[in-house]
């Protein structure tokens, strides 16, 4: 397929970088040449120089033929007009814009035929504010994720010592939870991924990746760990987008300050919220922290956009007492530098973004994409096709489906009912299958079993 991505940024160049290795034809368009040259120079595609809303810089990227434009740059207004300039002139079919501004995704009215053309608006922020706000709901976990439509998810913990399962083997679980059916996915041991069997045993330290029904992730995560207990206190540092977005959705929850640098953002946040304590200054400033009893905060959260600043933030305040720390870092390479140490929990808006993206662009056949530990693996919802003559998994059992090394099936859904995958489990047309890939350069394989089309919608 023909597709162009507007915006080199980090969204920008990870998308180009998944797309071009499914042999899409993909052309950037960004106004830094310099940028522009350096993706063109690892990865196969085409590129042009400009301002990406401009009509004769569309042409040059052949938005005459595209079939499908993102626009992801920095500018809201910037990837609103191209898709209108797209539609308008080019009648591209299909159209997804990134949308950080809350006073436009709010505005239902705004998009679609009758309105700005854009088939699907991406607004980071509320991806990462709903990934905030799971992990707030589970205290101890590493990583939530939902799946078919929020009925399974996907919860990552780290074994401690004292907790139920900790040396024993995986088959106990069932023994322990007779009830209750959950299943391990994948288990990452010193950075090394592990294909759990029955008779894997769990080590102190391990980062275990489980799947169970919604309904059922508490007990299982008790089983796992010493369950930490509910959250009241979070402080919040920085009052942009993605921290007023988080105070508005949990302020009425848990008892949560917000500590802004500037006054007049200050005065408008304190506006705009009910509950939400606004305090002005800076988080890293250690007397504030002290006077605000830093000591007795359950979750610190960095949220502003400056990745030096969270980090330093983040690490005074575990050291002043914050019992958990939550940090949000664009910067790919220091995620993994950071996260484990002092900072419990690197989140990287990207991953989070590129994730719902591809959902997207990838045509009904693949639901939902996931990244897992950074990027390293990932989880994905595909949904089964066809009938058991012209597929290779509708009308087999889970243990007759010949899957890639390092390929595990978790669950399936069947309408609302959630079963977690069992070797005499049968798939039948149109069961969501959600996979795990240990190694994410298997995802052609998986494609090829599952027979998917890269068509768009």
């Amino acid at each position: 397929m023909k597709i162009i991505i507007l915006g080199a940024g980090q969204v920008g160049g990870t998308l180009a970088a998944n797309l071009a290795s499914e042999h899409n034809d993909i052309t950037v368009v960004d106004r830094d040449p310099e940028r522009l040259r350096e993706l063109q120079d690892r990865l196969d595609i085409g590129t042009v120089t400009g301002q990406a809303s401009h009509p004769d810089v569309l042409e040059r990227a052949g938005a005459a033929d595209a079939d499908l434009l993102i626009a992801v740059t920095n500018s809201d207004e910037i990837n609103m007009i191209a898709c209108q300039v797209a539609y308008t002139l080019f009648r591209t079919p299909t159209k997804i814009s990134r949308i950080r501004s809350n006073a436009y995704t709010r505005v239902e009215k705004l998009f679609g035929n009758e309105g700005i053309p854009i088939d699907v608006f991406i607004s980071p922020e509320e991806l990462v504010t709903q990934y905030i706000k799971r992990l707030l709901q589970y205290p101890g976990s590493l990583q939530v994720l939902d799946f078919a439509d929020g009925l399974v998810q996907l919860v990552a913990v780290k074994a401690y010592y004292g907790g139920p399962m900790v040396g024993n083997e995986l088959a106990a679980i069932r023994d322990h939870m007779p009830t209750i059916d959950a299943r391990v996915a994948a288990i990452f041991r010193r950075g090394t991924a592990i294909m759990p069997s029955g008779d894997t045993v769990v080590e102190a330290g391990d980062e275990v990746f489980f799947i169970a029904a919604k309904k059922n992730i508490m007990p299982v995560m008790s089983e796992l760990r010493r369950l930490d207990t509910p959250y009241k206190r979070l402080v919040i540092a920085g009052g942009g987008n993605i921290g007023e977005r988080l105070a508005r959705a949990v302020e009425s929850r848990y008892h949560v300050k917000i500590i802004e640098r500037s006054y007049d953002r200050c005065r408008a946040l304190s506006e705009q919220l009910s509950k939400a304590i606004v305090l002005h200054g800076s988080a890293s400033d250690h007397d504030l922290l002290a006077q605000e009893n830093i000591e007795e905060t359950d979750v610190f959260l960095a949220l502003t956009n400056d990745d030096e600043a969270n980090i330093m933030s983040s690490l005074l305040a575990k050291r002043m007492g914050a019992k958990k720390v939550i940090t949000l870092i664009t910067n790919p390479a220091y995620v993994d530098l950071v996260q484990g140490g002092d900072i419990d929990i690197a989140i990287s808006p990207q991953q989070i973004t590129i994730g719902s993206l591809l959902t997207h662009v990838r045509r009904g056949d693949i639901y939902n994409v996931h990244a897992l530990r950074r990027g390293a693996a990932e989880a994905l919802e595909i949904i089964a096709h066809g009938d058991s003559r012209s597929s290779k998994v509708v009308g087999r059992r889970l243990d007759e489906i010949v899957l890639p090394e390092g390929v595990s099936i978790g669950a399936l859904v069947r309408g609302e009912e959630v079963l977690i995958a069992h070797s005499h489990l049968q798939v039948e047309p149109e069961d969501h299958l959600i996979l795990f890939l240990v190694d994410k350069s298997k995802i052609k394989l998986v494609e090829k079993l599952f027979q998917v089309g890269f068509s768009f919608f």
